[in-house]
């Protein structure tokens, strides 16, 4: 019980003096792992908690399938079409170009792995999350074009990039076990079924909300606990029927958006509270296990990680967004804010858990988290004043500049 009353204190000091801390650019997760680096077993040793327990690894799921929910049923997709399409340009060109460049990454710096392992990284760390830049997406002084993008490609590249990892996992099993001959056969079933599992329920159920709501016969509580039932009743089919049930969360959410200006406010208000609550403990429970996880830290996994949130990350946003007009400091601004977060983490616990056998598991852990402990803090650190530098550079920029073209808008995550 002390490790629930601990987490309660951090909730509840950290609304003390949240305000304050956001003014000195102290954001809601970088304050949440500090915290459980503190108490974890390394320092204080007072939260010995044990991340892919199962009480554990459930919390971690759960969390990530309302964030694909909820992410993928605000984003405006509309934003994804058209010639000057950026967030579609980093969906479709830089996100596979980043997951290649982090294979060959991988082959060079984390002595030991294969290259199948290393594209299980690579596709752990494929996933945005901008709630760890949020002054980034809020910042009226970034153009509103540049923020939606950021904000549109972090909502829809972590469920993207779960079917990399499932066909990387199977590979990558396909080396080590001659049990594991139809890995990548059930990897596709499981994008397939997960996939149909989420189109149907979140088709139907957005359907019958939608239809509910126009009646009157929804009250807002329950439209917010809706959301919540198709998001986890997704989940749940999906993985009965042999299934991935984050992508069946992410499809039922793509889904629901057909339905979204009937009840885009219960979404919204569910993913900015309970939702933010569950994510900052994941945060937590990270941090606490985070010392331990980087026990196999070398030069060539800290140069992984760097490498990770820079060139790795930078090249291939620059390579996807040539021609299209953006001056070089709105390049090099979409391609620096690319955080490494939430998405990111979940993942790896859940390749901890299922599959515990690999055999570079423990360098796999490490790169993972030296790379979001990097990101959660440069990230955290810079959003702030990045943004008034930004802010200055495109302000000398003509008005037809492309910066300034119109764009659709979805609602933003927030990070505490």
């Amino acid at each position: 019980m002390i490790e629930i009353a601990i987490i309660a204190g951090v909730v509840f000091f950290y609304g003390l003096v949240s305000r304050s801390l956001l003014k000195v650019n102290v954001s809601a997760p970088m304050f949440f792992v500090a915290a459980g680096i503190l108490f974890g077993t390394s320092i204080l040793g007072l939260a010995e908690l044990n991340p892919i327990s199962k009480v554990g690894l459930v919390v971690a799921e759960l969390t990530l399938v309302i964030v694909l929910f909820s992410d993928a049923s605000r984003s405006n997709v509309s934003g994804l079409r058209g010639d000057s399409a950026l967030a579609g340009r980093l969906l479709v060109i830089a996100m596979p170009l980043t997951i290649a460049i982090g294979v060959a990454g991988a082959a060079v710096l984390l002595i030991g792995m294969d290259f199948w392992e290393g594209a299980i990284v690579a596709a752990i760390l494929a996933p945005t999350d901008a709630a760890l830049g949020h002054p980034v997406v809020t910042s009226k002084l970034v153009p509103e074009k540049i923020r939606e993008t950021l904000n549109l490609e972090s909502g829809l590249n972590d469920g993207l990039s779960i079917p990399f990892l499932l066909v990387f996992i199977g590979l990558a099993l396909e080396e080590v076990s001659v049990r594991a001959t139809d890995t990548v056969i059930f990897a596709v079933e499981q994008i397939g079924f997960g996939g149909l599992a989420g189109l149907v329920i979140g088709w139907a159920g957005g359907w019958l909300v939608s239809q509910a709501i126009k009646r009157g016969a929804m009250t807002w509580t329950f439209q917010r606990l809706a959301m919540v039932a198709l998001a986890i009743g997704a989940w749940a089919v999906a993985t009965g029927i042999d299934g991935n049930g984050f992508i069946a969360a992410f499809v039922a959410g793509l889904a629901v958006a057909r339905f979204q200006p009937s009840f885009g406010g219960p979404i919204l208000d569910f993913a900015d509270r309970e939702g933010q609550l569950l994510s900052l403990i994941v945060f937590f429970v990270f941090g606490t296990a985070a010392i331990g996880y980087l026990a196999p830290l070398d030069f060539g996994i800290v140069a992984f990680g760097i490498l990770a949130l820079t060139l790795m990350r930078m090249g291939p946003v620059a390579i996807a967004l040539s021609g299209t007009g953006l001056s070089r400091a709105s390049i090099a601004f979409i391609g620096w804010f690319g955080p490494r977060g939430l998405g990111s983490i979940i993942l790896l616990l859940v390749v901890i858990s299922e599959e515990p056998n690999l055999p570079a598991l423990d360098v796999a852990i490490a790169a993972t988290t030296i790379t979001v402990l990097l990101s959660v803090f440069l990230h955290g650190i810079s959003a702030g004043p990045f943004s008034v530098l930004y802010g200055k550079k495109v302000a000398e920029l003509p008005p037809d500049a492309p910066e300034f073209g119109p764009v659709g808008k979805s609602p933003i995550r927030r990070s505490g």
